[in-house]
């Protein structure tokens, strides 16, 4: 017959679920990005917007322009988010 302390030697003994930690750089960085990021998209909007006659000629270039830049910069925050998952 085993001991009771034996008998649960075992049971906790699978992988443990941690929260991953962010450092607080990565997350200055990150917010610091976004601004820069939504300055920018700003910025390109206006410059579409300030020769075009339509609005077609504004949101058609515009929206080709940005969505791959927003892409890649979600892209990048979730690979820098994500951490070491080893």
């Amino acid at each position: 017959m085993k001991s009771e302390k034996s008998s649960h030697a075992h049971d906790n003994t699978g992988p443990r679920i941690t929260i991953p930690w962010v450092a607080w750089k990565t997350l200055v960085g990150i917010g610091i990005a976004f601004v820069v990021l939504m300055f920018g998209t700003v910025l390109v909007f206006e410059a579409f917007d300030r020769n075009s006659h339509s609005a077609s000629d504004t949101i058609r270039p515009f929206v080709i322009t940005m969505a791959p830049v927003w892409a890649v910069a979600i892209a990048a925050a979730r690979v820098l988010l994500r951490g070491n998952r080893d």
